[in-house]
């Protein structure tokens, strides 16, 4: 179990490296758009908050890996606040914003979250 909680904290955390880079330096290009469902007019309106998510995710990114470094025995309790973290911000975006957040963000923060409860 502790090798899949660091498997999935790793995958999680590089989730997150990429909603980052969508959200800081995608969100008015094509990729971003499309990830996104955005009008351009709207993407270039809302770059500054979209950036400032962005780097929130980057946050998040940075704590799982963090944890990941420091292996199962130090850095779980890194890997579980973290992926907790992620569940309740995609609970919350799924609630708020899209349902589709509820499968990229938080159901993969959950299994994080239990497998690094479990190991």
């Amino acid at each position: 179990m502790q090798t899949l909680a660091l498997v999935l904290a790793t995958l999680l955390a590089l989730l997150h490296v990429y909603i980052l880079v969508l959200e800081m330096f995608f969100w008015t290009k094509p990729l971003g758009r499309k990830a996104f469902g955005l009008k351009a007019d709207f993407a270039e309106q809302s770059k500054a908050l979209a950036a400032n998510q962005g780097l929130y995710n980057g946050f998040l990114a940075a704590g799982l890996a963090w944890g990941v470094m420091q292996g199962v025995v130090v850095g779980r309790p890194w890997m579980i606040f973290f992926a907790g973290c992620v569940v309740v911000a995609g609970v919350f975006g799924a609630a708020t914003a899209s349902r589709k957040i509820l499968f990229v963000q938080a159901l993969p923060g959950a299994l994080t979250l239990a497998a690094a409860l479990a190991a």
